[in-house]
């Protein structure tokens, strides 16, 4: 009998993993790019968040001492004034009577709302995962490969390995997450498939069995 040709399901195939690991960053991105900016402008400290470039600048995705609520400035105390739009925003200053002795950008509500945006992400992934992948094997992988390359980025584009255990503990809770959502849904569509299999299969032997008799 002719051999079956082989189809991208059942070998392994680098263009379409590939292809696969861009999907799935590029998708977990544009999820953080959704929900971070309108969140941070409603519930974020206003000052501080223009220090920072706004609610859209890519370091509240890519810098991890802002998840982490760390200074982006390693001595604050330095600066003598700071602006923005053309606006006094405050001093180096930490006398209490000073009415700019409050330093804005060491916000913890933004760091707050930055982690729930990332879960809120990682939620995301589990029905990319369970779209893009489908096979529960690799969900781990994948899974890993999206934290791992997070990890890569953002400490380029921080220029420091992140140090923070509140931003260790937010990622490895997201990922948790989306590990354990992807393969489960993943495993229960193969069990359903099976089934599926399994009854039109013996469908057949049967009908085979009954034209035979």
């Amino acid at each position: 009998p002719a051999q079956k040709p082989k189809t991208t399901l059942t070998t392994w195939d680098p263009i379409l993993l590939i292809a696969q690991i861009v999907a799935m960053q590029a998708l977990h991105y544009i999820v953080m790019s959704v929900l971070v900016p309108p969140l941070l402008a409603a519930f974020a400290e206003p000052d501080g968040l223009a220090y920072e470039g706004g609610a859209a600048n890519v370091g509240m995705i890519m810098d991890w001492r802002l998840l982490a609520g760390i200074p982006t400035i390693p001595n604050p105390q330095l600066l003598a004034t700071w602006w923005s739009g053309g606006k006094k925003l405050g001093t180096g200053s930490t006398d209490p009577s000073s009415p700019f002795s409050y330093i804005p950008w060491i916000d913890p509500m933004r760091g707050w709302v930055i982690a729930l945006c990332w879960l809120g992400a990682c939620t995301a992934d589990i029905y990319f995962l369970y779209t893009f992948v489908r096979r529960p094997r690799l969900i781990l992988d994948f899974t890993l490969t999206l934290l791992f390359n997070h990890l890569v980025l953002t400490t380029y584009y921080s220029a420091s390995i992140p140090t923070s255990g509140f931003f260790w503990l937010v990622l490895l809770l997201g990922a948790a997450m989306t590990l354990i959502g992807a393969e489960q849904a993943c495993v229960r569509r193969e069990m359903k498939d099976g089934l599926k299999v399994a009854y039109s299969t013996n469908e057949e032997e049967r009908g085979l069995t009954e034209e035979m008799e």
